[in-house]
């Protein structure tokens, strides 16, 4: 005969498993449509971030900042479109030049590499940036081709100027997406080497803050970052960004010293020649001046 007591101990395991499973579930759900909600709240803030940078299109400075990407550039996520990584890089080279700047943020929320090169790219050539950043990609991870990838990369990055500074992908935590991240950022930075162009380690800058830092720094939709993630991706920039500044800095000085010699050789002809014209008609008055006639 089985034993009574053994038999009710086997249930009532199975009927906590079964509870604990269902507690479970339930916590789960109420986690997902929290993350909905909160998704639904930052997607309907996409065109105000969107008409907050248009807005500030016409701003011009002693300094100007073109800036390539998607939602993160718009700074969905972020308190205020200003605490994107964009609005912290324009805040960080006012503090070092002490001048104005313009920013004109062309990234578009949802871009992918293919919808950045028929969208984004066209309308560099519109703008002469002293700076220019481009962090595109995250979005195709999740309908990852690396060959497409690769083709729109380099048409990307072959339409830049030498000195803009690209990006390479965030880390994303999950494995799988990680996996995907690794062959994008190997492409990316074999590119951007054989173009001459400068990588922000965004990969290497997000990945030290690790998961639990990575989860922190992420807004309730669980993709953005928030203000302390996004305070993270601008520092990867910040290296190329100061040596960009420098290189415009010197550049500059040497136009100065340039200039100051050329219009400091054009006087110098200009009273040479004028020192000349002044002798010549000199000469011409005393030879036309008449002599004496003698008398008898």
């Amino acid at each position: 005969m089985s034993n009574p007591r053994a038999a009710i101990g086997i249930l009532a395991g199975i009927g906590g498993t079964a509870a604990a499973a269902g507690a479970g579930y339930a916590y789960y759900k109420r986690f997902m449509a929290k993350r909905n909600a909160a998704a639904d709240v930052l997607n309907s803030l996409l065109p105000v971030h969107s008409k907050w940078w248009r807005d500030r299109f016409g701003a011009d400075g002693a300094l100007s900042y073109v800036a390539l990407g998607d939602s993160a550039a718009q700074g969905i996520g972020a308190s205020t479109p200003w605490h994107s990584y964009v609005g912290r890089i324009g805040a960080h080279i006012r503090r070092t030049t002490h001048g104005t700047l313009g920013v004109k943020n062309l990234s578009v929320s949802g871009a992918t590499t293919h919808l950045c090169k028929i969208d984004q790219v066209p309308r560099l050539v519109d703008y002469e940036a002293d700076i220019v950043t481009v962090s595109i990609g995250a979005n195709d991870i999740g309908d990852f081709n690396p060959k497409k990838f690769e083709k729109n990369i380099r048409t990307i990055y072959g339409a830049l100027p030498k000195h803009a500074i690209v990006a390479d992908l965030p880390f994303m935590l999950l494995p799988e997406s990680e996996k995907k991240v690794a062959v994008a950022n190997e492409i990316v930075r074999r590119v951007a080497g054989e173009l001459g162009l400068v990588v922000a380690p965004l990969y290497a800058t997000t990945r030290r803050q690790g998961y639990l830092g990575t989860y922190r720094n992420t807004a309730k939709d669980l993709f953005h970052p928030n203000d302390a993630g996004y305070k993270v991706w601008a520092s990867a920039f910040y290296s190329a960004i100061d040596a960009r500044l420098a290189r415009i800095a010197a550049e500059r000085a040497a136009s100065d010293v340039t200039a100051t010699r050329r219009v400091t050789s054009v006087a110098a002809t200009v009273a040479e020649r004028a020192q000349d014209a002044a002798a010549a008609h000199s000469a011409q008055d005393t030879d036309s001046i008449p002599l004496p006639s003698s008398t008898n």
